[in-house]
């Protein structure tokens, strides 16, 4: 395909910037434009799609990205909250929305000089409208919205888990459908039967924590730092995973829930235990504790995923979300495969944490399978805190 001319030249602020001011009948024929009525909003767009604009702001990470149906993924741009949340040790909602508020900005301009593009040059935009921080959220719709209105572009809200599950396609190779999708992160933890975009269903998930939320309070416990999952992980490669027994929970259950309370329990019972008078746990204790944790925690997730291959009889497994970045996760799941006979897929490193290219290629797919029941119409739009991902169909 050709390469686009951007349509500006000049100044940055020029990019966000409409050609000059629209005249009061221009203007009015737009704005009719936009707020008509769903089908003719939909219908009005039938057209195709090439360029899609995603914004992510679901938590702590603001991330942008271009992703063209033809090129694939142009740019993509993310800023981490981290630093400023690990004074408090976890996520302060107000804090992250107003940090959102200050980054989205100079994240799409920095995303457009990348790309060579110009905002007037994408087709649609794609944003996560749930599950996430209400507050959080809001500022990326407003955003997205703010832009459709004015550019006369469609809007769509995508399904933040459904971004996680799909960011695998986006590495080489990518996998094809059917797939078992294990989506393992702070908040979530499911595994997830997919046949086609837009067709999900439950197969198991947690009962009470996350693996991530686990691996967190196990770090705090630990006296690691927020973040906590990634310091555990690299605690655990200096001790002993054998060191400790620490228990599977409903390793066994004969379904494909996941429960991680009790093994956080087990991990305070034992850190009481081994502390010392002055208060505090030895090195060697804590590294060997975190090596225990994380086996277990994996060797759960392994069995559950070797369960739902069985029982679905498909060839492929994705692995998405935060936690799919660690490391002795990915070795377990790799060595199953090869032992078991399938296939397992995983995103790019980069793309393991909260970004809006997941959002724009989800957004992209969408378009493309002609699934349009997420568009926002009428110029209202709306954000969906608590948003199951079966009902997202």
């Amino acid at each position: 395909m050709p390469a686009r001319k951007p349509a500006f030249r000049g100044s940055e602020a020029s990019r966000f910037a409409p050609a000059g001011p629209p005249t009061d009948s221009a203007r009015t024929e737009r704005e009719g434009r936009y707020n008509s009525a769903k089908f003719k909003f939909l219908q009005q767009f039938q057209v195709p799609i090439v360029l899609i604009l995603g914004i992510e702001s679901s938590c702590d990470e603001t991330g942008v990205a271009l992703y063209d149906t033809v090129a694939g993924l142009l740019a993509h741009q993310l800023y981490s909250q981290v630093e400023m949340h690990a004074a408090y040790g976890g996520v302060v909602p107000e804090l992250a929305s107003r940090d959102h508020i200050k980054r989205i900005l100079p994240l799409l301009d920095k995303v457009f000089t990348d790309s060579g593009h110009s905002l007037l040059d994408v087709d649609a935009i794609a944003v996560t409208q749930g599950p996430g921080l209400g507050g959080a959220l809001l500022v990326g719709t407003s955003v997205a919205n703010a832009l459709g209105a004015a550019l006369n572009k469609p809007v769509l809200g995508v399904h933040h888990l459904e971004g996680h599950l799909l960011s695998p396609l986006l590495s080489t190779p990518a996998p094809s459908f059917p797939f078992v999708a294990l989506l393992v992160s702070g908040g979530h933890t499911q595994l997830m039967s997919v046949t086609g975009i837009g067709e999900y269903r439950l197969l198991g998930e947690t009962l009470d924590d996350a693996a991530g939320e686990a691996f967190d309070k196990t770090a705090s416990l630990l006296g690691l730092g927020y973040p906590g999952g990634p310091a555990l992980a690299t605690l655990a490669t200096k001790g002993d995973d054998r060191a400790f027994v620490l228990p599977r929970p409903m390793i066994r259950s004969g379904d494909l829930d996941f429960s991680f309370s009790g093994l956080k329990t087990a991990v305070l019972t034992l850190t009481n235990t081994l502390r010392e008078p002055a208060g505090g746990i030895s090195d060697a204790h804590r590294q060997n504790i975190a090596a225990a944790f994380e086996t277990a925690i994996v060797d759960v997730l392994t069995t559950k995923c070797i369960n739902a291959i069985a029982q679905t009889g498909v060839s492929r497994l994705v692995v998405a979300g935060g936690v799919g970045a660690n490391q002795r996760l990915r070795a377990s799941l790799d060595a199953a495969a090869n032992r078991t006979g399938f296939q397992v897929f995983y995103p790019p490193l980069n793309l393991c944490t909260d970004n809006g290219a997941m959002i724009a290629f989800a957004g992209a797919m969408r378009i493309l399978a002609n699934q349009h029941n997420h568009f926002f119409a009428n110029g209202a739009f709306s954000v969906k805190p608590r948003w199951p991902l079966v009902e997202s169909a």
